[in-house]
């Protein structure tokens, strides 16, 4: 039988006893400062919308893009843009691994800063712009993916790399991703 102390149990003692200690811990411990937020922005975007220059109706070069805060142990970084069309599926236009960690920007129409995959439009290697087809406004998104090792891809540019190989790839090494849906209209 339990030592009864006023009326309690011993071990119902104990018990409050320890909650009382994890609280008082857990209230004396160093509070952690909030996280930060991985943000993916495209400079001179004006309203949402993509740039025409990167579009089919104007040059055709990637868009420019920055991101900020990436999460502790980032080695390098992968992107993606793609778009769901109304009937369904998905279409990509930009596929990129292997930026340095110390990179946080690309430039317009940058192709020297990571290797390039290829594309749902054409058979060709790199960035191939958007051609919207039909009117009304479409949505597409560039994902910035922070990664914590390499991804087991080609070390050089190759169409062989598809929008379901490289996300296949990075699935288990990604940290964080910070992503941004860029409007056209035709």
């Amino acid at each position: 039988m339990p030592q009864l102390r006023n009326g309690v149990p011993r071990y119902t003692r104990l018990a409050a006893g320890a909650i009382v200690m994890c609280g008082l811990v857990t209230a004396c411990a160093p509070s952690q400062s909030p996280a930060t937020d991985f943000t993916l922005t495209s400079p001179g975007v004006v309203d949402g919308a993509l740039n025409v220059d990167s579009t089919c109706d104007g040059a055709g070069t990637s868009p420019a893009i920055a991101w900020s805060n990436p999460p502790l142990g980032t080695t390098n970084y992968a992107v993606v843009m793609d778009h769901v069309p109304p009937e369904g599926g998905t279409h990509w236009y930009w596929l990129e691994w292997g930026i340095p960690a110390d990179i946080h920007s690309e430039s317009a129409g940058d192709t020297n800063t990571g290797f390039l995959g290829g594309n749902s439009v054409t058979p060709e290697v790199g960035y191939t712009p958007p051609c919207s087809k039909g009117p009304g406004v479409k949505t597409y998104t560039i994902t910035v993916y922070a990664l914590s090792q390499t991804p087991t891809l080609p070390a050089q540019s190759s169409a062989s790399v598809t929008r379901e190989s490289l996300l296949t790839s990075i699935s288990a090494i990604t940290l964080s991703k910070a992503t941004l849906d860029l409007t056209y209209s035709r």
